[in-house]
């Protein structure tokens, strides 16, 4: 299998529409991306966000967590499709890897 691609998408939508034009969205109900095949696999992970601090007794937010920009995709892919080179990312500390990596 191929190294992981790190996406970040400005947010869903573009994600989805960058889906149906590639080819990896299911159109049957409930419609989604096509995760997995025998020559790609998607890790859809979303938005992410860092640090945050939460009272222990009352699960009430101390501090909110900060939101990281765009929706965030780990993907192992033969090769990128047209026009998603725009949305490589290379994260020093990924949130997410896949296994053996």
């Amino acid at each position: 299998m191929t190294a992981t691609t790190f996406l970040r998408f400005p947010d869903e939508a573009t994600f989805i529409s960058s889906c149906e034009t590639a080819g990896y969205w299911i159109t049957e109900e409930p419609e989604r991306p096509l995760l997995l095949s025998h020559k790609h696999t998607f890790d859809v992970i979303g938005t992410i966000t860092e640090g945050g601090e939460w009272d222990p007794e009352t699960d009430e937010v101390i501090v909110p967590p900060v939101v990281l920009d765009g929706w965030h995709v780990n993907a192992k892919l033969p090769e990128l499709p047209n026009g998603w080179d725009t949305y490589v990312v290379h994260p020093a500390t990924p949130v997410r890897v896949f296994a053996g990596d």
